[in-house]
């Protein structure tokens, strides 16, 4: 059918994103899906059976605004635990359908009409289209390779009266990049006696290796007061169908947070809620995450040893860069068409989450796969 009406886009740029784009190539080509981030095991029967005795129980209509008291109180515990930050069940976390919906909804009830906002390139594709659709005007810092670190320098030359945001992501999608310790201190030194929030994408915050710390942005008191931390249940958990994921802020924030909130979904879904403060209570469900991924990370790279494929491990999140130079000289779009048509595995071209094409010759792989479906994709890419 065709429409009666003309529309001008407010997103003229924006098509299918590159996740759906690639999976549903995956599904055409029978290929082995590693380019889309979802695990391909099942999550703890524990939840399941705590989800479907909520349901059982009677918790099926509208959960409060912000959430259910039991789950915000324990993720108040959890914060002041592992981070150090106090924050009130009551009036400063809000639970979300996801956490795409928490980084929209946060964008789009604090940016302006020509305001400002700083992202890091290789950036997730949910950010920029968000800053559009509130009037502001995205500004990318490109990461520097090869350890995709931030030029502070850079963003303090680029800081100036429009700058109302920052966005971080760390461990940080695509590359699997943890910020440290100086890097948190910049952003200190840069937003110190500014106007300017912090929104930080944290979703894969249980996800870190080789020893290493999550430096949350809540940890630093100066930059918890103006900042936004998102995090994600369905990463943590393995259940990312489930888009449950949550946002804590000072009040101030969080109160102009959810004025919109109540208006895109108002309130997310209950006895999934009601499961996850009872599964949450045993906290070695979200600290073996660390180990359990790493061994992942290590049984990927050990797997692809013998290709021509050249990489850095992870330090964080479940994605893991692969450099394909030694193999073509074709885009890594048209190359990661070509190996999911050809070859029968799917990853995701790196460049489509830059401004414009850096002309770099990385793949996105995931690597939250049972170690069957990890070595069938390695043996793949040996014989490139």
């Amino acid at each position: 059918m065709r429409s009666a009406v003309s529309t001008e886009s407010k997103l003229p740029l924006t098509g299918v994103s590159i996740f759906a784009k690639m999976s549903a190539l995956a599904n055409e080509h029978g290929a082995i899906n590693l380019a889309q981030g979802f695990p391909d095991f099942h999550c703890d029967p524990e939840l399941i059976r705590l989800v479907n005795k909520a349901m059982s129980d009677g918790h099926n209509q509208y959960a409060p605004l912000a959430g259910v008291p039991a789950l915000r109180e324990i993720i108040a515990a959890k914060t002041e635990k592992l981070y150090g930050a106090s924050y009130a069940p009551l009036t400063e976390i809000t639970i979300t359908s996801g956490a795409t919906q928490a980084i929209f909804t946060a964008i789009t009830a604090l940016i302006r009409q020509d305001d400002e906002v700083i992202i890091f390139s290789p950036a997730y594709d949910c950010y920029e289209p968000a800053i559009d659709l509130a009037g502001g005007k995205t500004v990318h810092v490109t990461l520097k390779q090869p350890d995709f670190s931030i030029d502070w320098t850079e963003v303090r030359r680029l800081v100036n009266p429009k700058t109302r945001m920052i966005v971080l992501n760390t461990p940080h999608n695509p590359t699997g990049a943890v910020l440290n310790m100086e890097d948190m201190r910049e952003l200190e030194k840069i937003t110190e006696d500014s106007n300017i929030i912090v929104l930080s994408d944290e979703v894969y915050e249980h996800i870190v290796f080789d020893g290493q710390q999550h430096l949350s942005v809540s940890r630093f008191p100066k930059l918890a007061e103006r900042s936004l931390v998102v995090s994600s249940f369905g990463k943590t958990f393995h259940n990312t169908g489930w888009k449950m994921g949550y946002i804590i802020a000072p009040q101030e924030l969080m109160n102009e947070f959810r004025k919109v909130h109540q208006f895109n979904v108002f309130s997310a879904n209950t006895p999934v809620q009601v499961a996850l403060a009872e599964f949450l209570k045993d906290e070695e469900r979200y600290l073996s995450l660390n180990n359990f991924y790493q061994d992942k990370r290590d049984f990927f790279a050990s797997a692809v040893g013998a290709s021509r494929l050249t990489f850095t491990p992870a330090r964080g999140t479940y994605f893991q860069l692969l450099d394909y130079s030694a193999l073509s000289d074709k885009t890594d779009v048209e190359y990661a068409e070509e190996l999911t048509i050809k070859h029968k595995l799917a990853a995701i071209p790196i460049s489509v989450f830059y401004p414009t094409d850096p002309g770099s010759r990385l793949l996105r792989f995931c690597f939250a796969k049972g170690e069957e479906t990890l070595e069938k994709a390695a043996e793949i890419l040996n014989k490139l």
